[in-house]
């Protein structure tokens, strides 16, 4: 599960404008995105992922993802970077 992707990961950034700014400096390897956000918040990921060729990962709860990146609120994008 991407969940643990996320915990395994050395590093990444939480957020949508953290990981809009990892694409587009290209440091962005994969980019994971919580069912549940807003969908006017992930649009702009999306788009830019799929310009750069960057795999999406869906997952299904912003919470889980929030706590998987050690934050106590949720998180609709994380990228993990190199």
């Amino acid at each position: 599960m991407s969940y643990e992707k996320v915990l395994q990961a050395s590093k990444i950034v939480v957020g949508t404008k953290q990981t809009v700014k990892a694409l587009k400096k290209g440091i962005a390897t994969e980019v994971i995105v919580a069912k549940d956000a807003d969908p006017m918040l992930i649009r702009k990921v999306s788009e830019i992922a799929e310009e750069v060729n960057i795999p999406i990962i869906l997952v299904e709860s912003m919470k889980k993802l929030g706590e998987s990146c050690g934050i106590e609120v949720g998180a609709a994008t994380v990228a993990i970077i190199n």
